[in-house]
């Protein structure tokens, strides 16, 4: 485990393995350099791979008020730590509120991004561009985001995360297994600040997205909660230059859900922004990808 301390005072720990292109993993909101386990030994393989812990992430002891926290600040973070790494330009590949971070990064900085893949950015204001998802929003503030706010306001920080967990990541999916909830518990920090956070969901607008000069995936699990296919609909539709992937059998959790078809996936377009195995395509999207064309 390796650490860097940026010019803005944020520390940050970080393992780095492999040689190559620089990648750059990074992880969800209650998650931390430790989620991209499944993935570490295929992708050292190939590329100078490193997972950190964004700002308020396991093990990082920063305690710095950020009263408006967004995927803003873990982007500028980002950059930072690449300068400090002497890292000019990087494979990203992020998933949850690290893809919005990905996302975030490459609107500020598209030169300095290979490639990117982002894993379902929850960037909740692209799900008021549909009815569908307008309504999928309402119900997740309603059982999810305002009784984990209650409960993170009332200092009961143990049960806002796991509300949160499972409005995030559906009842049933993988993070709730007992050692994902351990690992979480320890990342109830960074929950937090994003939860009160007065700027959590910043607009990353479609004009934005529609620019970036980068191969873009966009991948999401088949059986993630509704907000999330719904936002993922909207950003697909945003972003008519990107590939866009459903995988079967996983939601919201997919590097950890369908680890082997996910690695297969990444690691077919990272190297040349194009190649998707046919096993693993979106039907809905098959006639356009080829074409690199937006959906239908």
């Amino acid at each position: 485990m390796q650490r860097v301390q940026l010019p803005s005072g944020v520390e940050l720990h970080y393992e780095r393995a492999g040689s190559g292109t620089p990648l750059v993993f990074i992880h969800g909101a209650m998650g931390d350099w430790r989620s991209w386990e499944a993935q570490w030994e295929a992708f050292t393989a190939h590329f100078d791979c490193i997972a950190y812990s964004r700002r308020y992430s396991f093990p990082n002891r920063n305690e710095m008020a950020s009263p408006d926290h967004s995927a803003l600040h873990e982007a500028e973070d980002l950059r930072q730590m690449l300068d400090a790494l002497g890292i000019e330009r990087a494979i990203l590949v992020g998933s949850s509120y690290g893809g919005f971070t990905a996302l975030a990064f490459a609107v500020s900085h598209p030169q300095r991004v290979v490639s990117l893949v982002a894993v379902e950015p929850p960037m909740m204001r692209y799900a008021q561009l549909s009815e569908a998802g307008r309504a999928a929003r309402a119900a997740f503030r309603r059982d999810t985001i305002e009784p984990a706010n209650a409960a993170f306001r009332a200092g009961n920080d143990e049960l806002a995360g796991r509300i949160m967990t499972g409005g995030i990541n559906g009842a049933n999916g993988s993070a709730n297994s007992p050692e994902q909830m351990q690992r979480r518990l320890q990342n109830l920090r960074a929950m937090r600040m994003l939860a009160l956070s007065t700027d959590e969901f910043p607009l990353l607008a479609p004009t934005q997205l529609a620019a970036l000069p980068m191969p873009v995936l966009l991948i999401s699990g088949e059986n993630t909660p509704p907000v999330h296919r719904e936002i993922f609909n909207n950003v697909v539709q945003a972003m008519p230059h990107a590939r866009a992937v459903r995988v079967p059998g996983a939601g919201h959790g997919v590097s950890r859900e369908q680890a082997a078809v996910f690695n297969e996936l990444v690691l077919g377009f990272v190297p040349r922004g194009t190649v998707i195995p046919d096993s693993i395509r979106d039907p809905w999207r098959r006639a356009t990808m080829d074409a690199g064309s937006g959906p239908a």
